[in-house]
């Protein structure tokens, strides 16, 4: 355990962001998940609503610094893709 007073307030400081950083990621899979579900039923219009609630999701945690905007990307991107796809 950490004894100096600078060392012990970096340990809750990073206990609290990691917490931070954990709901929002969790916020983010459950969006995707959202989003390949409704693709699931075949309903595109819905997909395309679930898709942009998704992508501001994505886009809020990128701001936030808890993705890397590549990796945003990437989500959104596949995301898009799969929405697409859609037959």
């Amino acid at each position: 355990m950490a004894n100096i007073k600078s060392a012990k307030k970096r340990i809750l400081v990073s206990r609290t962001r990691a917490d931070r950083n954990k709901a929002i990621r969790s916020g983010v899979k459950t969006a995707i998940k959202k989003v390949y579900a409704v693709i699931e039923t075949g309903d595109k219009e819905a997909a395309k609503t679930e898709l942009a609630a998704a992508t501001k999701t994505i886009e809020m945690a990128t701001s936030k610094g808890v993705y890397h905007k590549n990796n945003a990307a990437r989500k959104v991107s596949r995301l898009s893709k799969a929405v697409n796809g859609m037959a």
